[in-house]
């Protein structure tokens, strides 16, 4: 009896001592916080990173966060990711998510776009506003059919609020913040949900559209909720997730502005930029192609905006403070993901480019097609284009370049490959809604490394071209529609504003003066009606309808 008494008591000042331990473990980094507080010897740029630096690990509740979602299957894919592709029985989840946001516009928003269309209208007598109302940028569409728009959307549905049964996308207060009063149109819809509905067999956006300037502001202004690492890629980038839902792709700023790459340097070794996919949307407007997705810089809080709101902790645990006593991160991909390569900030702060998504895929399938003229990416070997004489004749009997407007297509993204400096396009994608007659989106535009060494524009001695592109080719060579000068008037709208130096906008107008040179000696070669297809057919004015791109 008395040895069944001394365990029983054992086994109590056990449990106590347990019970000590676990109370002082919790104790402890508050009393180490405290006993630090007193420290002046360190100085530091700013609080936050300083805080957080001795903070160490999350408390407990955000370790459990961070440990249930790394434990899910897309651990370092976005939780909300609308690049996801859903199983089967996802797409009509994926719709309802549709309409369930769709009614969560309000008035506060309406006053934040009517604000931003009356800030953002052209400056009477600049030049983007003169070349905006040249002839060639008022030429109208084709009528659209049902079978032209990407999503179909009946203007006279009201959706309820509760239709939806999916509780994840509500969170704490914003679904009081996004609340619909009354009945709402589709005017009233968010602007990312807008753009949506705005893309078309022929264009991404049409011109002058409201909606892109509000959605580019969205991208500067929305709160960020989460962030996640993208999926696949060499080189890292980050999924954001706004207040609003919307979403978008953000690349860090990984070099300055001044930075050259070497001569040397093979064309898929260097860094991505974050100013040449700004630059690249600019651009795109500016030739009239409307193919890149919205895309604005931002200045973005890596410790409020990036560590504290991210749920993956693959992320999460590589954020540091260095020696200079920045935060910094470096991610995990496959290439420049390491300590020697990390982001970092100055000392918290670190700007990037945001690119607007694209509709889920589960509403919106892709294409990715394999570009006929990429690169080798080998060291020692050609591309097959490269070595043979009779490639493009080849291409041109081969489905889809055999028929429609694809090759002209290519064309275009060719020329705009080129004013960037963009050697690295191996794959593009289509909408497969509108099969082989549709345009080329042009996402992922890396380019700007080299402002002296300019390669021939070798996909031009294919000699073919639209007249549209070739006519804008030649206006924007003319002083008073100068592209160098466009572009910096474009670009000096952005937030991060210089995007590109000097010697980038006067390395567009010399290659731009490249691509017509070899244009020029396609003709004499050829002829005009051979080289120049004219998708101009029609068009008596402005006002009229033309009857489609490049149609043969």
């Amino acid at each position: 009896m008395i040895l069944l008494r001394k365990f029983r008591v054992l086994i109590l000042m056990v449990f106590l001592i347990a019970c000590s331990m676990h109370i002082m473990i919790d104790l402890l980094p508050k009393l180490e916080r405290h006993s630090n507080s007193g420290c002046s010897c360190s100085h530091t740029p700013s609080e936050e990173p300083q805080s957080w630096g001795k903070q160490g690990w999350p408390n407990k509740h955000t370790l459990r966060i961070l440990q249930d979602f790394s434990n899910e299957p897309s651990s370092n894919v976005s939780s909300h990711s609308l690049e996801r592709i859903p199983a089967t029985g996802d797409k009509t989840q994926a719709l309802r998510r549709l309409e369930h946001l769709g009614q969560r516009g309000d008035r506060k928003r309406q006053f934040i776009q009517d604000a931003t269309v009356t800030k953002n209208m052209p400056v009477k007598g600049s030049r983007l506003s003169a070349l905006y109302d040249h002839p060639l940028y008022k030429r109208s569409l084709p009528p659209l059919t049902d079978e032209d728009t990407l999503f179909n959307v009946n203007t006279d549905i009201r959706f309820d609020p509760k239709a939806t049964e999916d509780q994840a996308w509500n969170t704490d207060g914003t679904m009081d913040e996004f609340s619909p009063m009354g009945e709402l149109t589709a005017d009233s819809y968010p602007n990312w949900l807008r753009f949506h509905i705005g893309i078309n067999r022929h264009e991404l956006y049409s011109r002058h559209n409201p909606v892109i300037e509000a959605l580019l502001k969205d991208l500067v202004i929305q709160k960020i909720t989460s962030v996640a690492m993208k999926s696949g890629g060499t080189q890292l980038k980050l999924i954001m997730t706004f207040q609003n839902y919307g979403q978008a792709l953000f690349k860090p700023m990984k070099q300055t502005r001044e930075q050259e790459t070497p001569p040397d340097f093979f064309y898929f070794s260097d860094f991505e930029r974050h100013n040449a996919e700004i630059a690249a949307f600019h651009l795109d407007r500016i030739l009239d192609f409307r193919r890149v997705p919205p895309v604005a810089g931002r200045l973005v809080n890596m410790t409020k905006e990036i560590r504290d709101v991210t749920r993956d902790k693959k992320l999460w645990r590589t954020f540091f403070i260095s020696p200079a006593n920045n935060v910094c991160f470096y991610g995990e991909c496959s290439y420049y993901c390491s300590t020697e390569h990390a982001l970092c900030g100055k000392p918290d702060q670190i700007e990037g480019s945001l690119a607007a998504f694209l509709p889920d895929l589960a509403l919106a399938k892709r294409k990715t097609w394999r570009n006929p003229w990429r690169r080798s990416y080998h060291k020692r070997k050609k591309a097959e284009w490269e070595v043979d004489p009779d490639y493009c004749e080849e291409v041109k009997q081969t489905p889809p370049y055999d028929s429609g407007t694809r090759l002209l297509d290519v064309m275009d993204m060719t020329i705009f490959d080129f004013l960037m400096g963009n050697m690295d396009r191996h794959h593009y994608e289509t909408f497969e809604k509108f099969g082989n007659e549709t345009f080329i989106i042009h996402l992922d535009n890396e380019c700007l490394q080299q402002l002296r060494i300019d390669s021939s524009p070798w996909l031009l001695s294919f000699c073919r071209v639209r007249k549209s592109t070739h006519l804008r080719l030649q206006l924007l060579a003319k002083e008073e529609y100068k592209l160098s000068t466009l572009m910096a008037e474009s670009l000096v709208r952005d937030r991060l504003s210089p995007i590109l130096i000097q010697p980038h906008l006067e390395a567009m107008d010399r290659r731009l003066r490249q691509v017509l040179n070899v244009l020029t000696e396609c003709i004499e070669k050829e002829g005009y009606s051979y080289v120049v297809e004219d998708d101009l057919q029609g068009d008596q004015g402005s006002d009229h309808p033309h009857n489609g791109p490049g149609r043969r």
